[in-house]
């Protein structure tokens, strides 16, 4: 049996699905590689709301995501971009968020980072006020006993005026952190208003702002996560860290590659990509973890098409392919996102997405997503 997708030139094409999903079993943590999958929210779809509204979240079905990614080994980062922070999860919402994970990870021993912003700002801000917001996301996640990531802000992107100011407010946070942190350098890509980071659109420049921060407090880091979608320049900055400090890379276009390493190096991971990929990329991980770099690149490579198709500019908008694709596999019972972001994406787009995981295999179980994605298609007025 066949199923009619809309390609992107307004034609169709016919696709054999697959019969069987790809064969992963659920297994204990890693000890190559420290992975964390950044995980998406579950709207709830009953809920009267709109765009502008408060996030209404399916608490169940979203902690039921989180101990799916758990049971196979991967690590949870939490409240992070791909949670749509900052595209229709506010601060009430992410706080909320972060307290339910955290106990959800103690309950069942999972490893669990969440991430800490400034998002409580809705308007301009002086930089002792970017600083406070900090400081309270940092001290709620400390309390629920996750790790830090100190998340890029866009109130800290607008408010400095320089290198100085990043310098001194990351300073000040890393000096009170209680643990060892995980900074996050998110490039303009996945959000247009961290243009100039660090205090510099020259990456060049940026990049020693950013490794000045981390060479000042080298025993707060426990790592960084660069989304920068540059494979050469996560290597270099990789190569230039303090010893201790590791790299988890954030590059959903190179991850294969960065993982893997070479003989000066490799990334650790802290992926979007890993949501939609977890037990198939968990399984990649496992081989790795016997020294076969080989076979942990015949298993993570063929997913990098998907990937980029669904981090493909306007790039900020992956999280409604990974969602989609959640919702194919039986994750959850529908497609609605919080903020209404299903709409962010065409239906070439999903029917390219349907096509691809399919031919990953991962999909629990074919025949449902088959079925899902025949509904979606008549509702678009594709018939069968």
């Amino acid at each position: 049996m066949t199923i009619r997708l809309p390609d992107s030139k307004g034609g169709f094409r016919a696709y054999e699905p697959r019969k069987e999903p790809f064969a992963a079993t659920p297994g204990t943590p890693f000890t190559s590689r420290t992975v964390f999958s950044a995980a998406h929210v579950v709207a709830d779809p009953f809920a009267d709301s709109t765009p502008d509204s408060p996030a209404a979240v399916d608490w169940d079905a979203t902690l039921a995501f989180r101990r799916h990614l758990w049971s196979h080994g991967l690590g949870v980062a939490e409240a992070m971009d791909t949670a749509q922070r900052g595209m229709g999860l506010d601060w009430a919402g992410a706080a909320e968020l972060i307290r339910r994970s955290a106990a959800e990870a103690k309950s069942v021993g999972g490893l669990i980072a969440c991430g800490v912003g400034t998002d409580q700002l809705t308007g301009p801000a002086t930089l002792a006020e970017v600083r406070a917001a900090y400081e309270e996301q940092l001290a709620l996640v400390e309390e629920s006993g996750a790790q830090a990531i100190l998340m890029a802000s866009r109130a800290l992107a607008a408010a400095a005026k320089g290198p100085e100011d990043y310098l001194e407010v990351y300073g000040h946070l890393l000096r009170q952190s209680a643990e060892p942190v995980i900074l996050h350098w998110l490039g303009p890509m996945f959000d247009p208003a961290l243009e100039g980071y660090w205090g510099s659109s020259d990456l060049d420049a940026a990049t020693d702002t950013f490794l000045e921060v981390i060479a000042a407090h080298p025993d707060k880091v426990d790592g960084i996560k660069v989304s920068l979608l540059e494979a050469q320049r996560e290597i270099d900055i990789r190569r230039r860290l303090p010893q201790g400090v590791r790299c988890y890379t954030g590059d959903d276009f190179n991850y294969p590659e960065l993982i893997a390493g070479d003989d000066q190096g490799f990334s650790h991971a802290l992926l979007g990509i890993f949501d939609p990929l977890g037990p198939l990329a968990a399984e990649a991980v496992r081989v790795l973890d016997t020294g076969d770099a080989k076979g942990f690149r015949e298993l993570l490579d063929p997913t990098v098409e998907l990937s980029r198709h669904l981090f493909q500019a306007p790039t900020r908008f992956y999280k409604t392919g990974v969602v989609f694709l959640a919702w194919l596999a039986g994750h959850q019972s529908h497609f609605t996102m919080v903020g209404g972001l299903q709409s962010a994406r065409s239906l070439p787009h999903f029917a390219r997405a349907y096509e691809l995981a399919d031919g990953l295999g991962l999909f629990p179980d074919p025949k449902p997503a088959e079925e899902r994605m025949k509904n979606l298609l008549s509702l678009y007025g594709v018939n069968q």
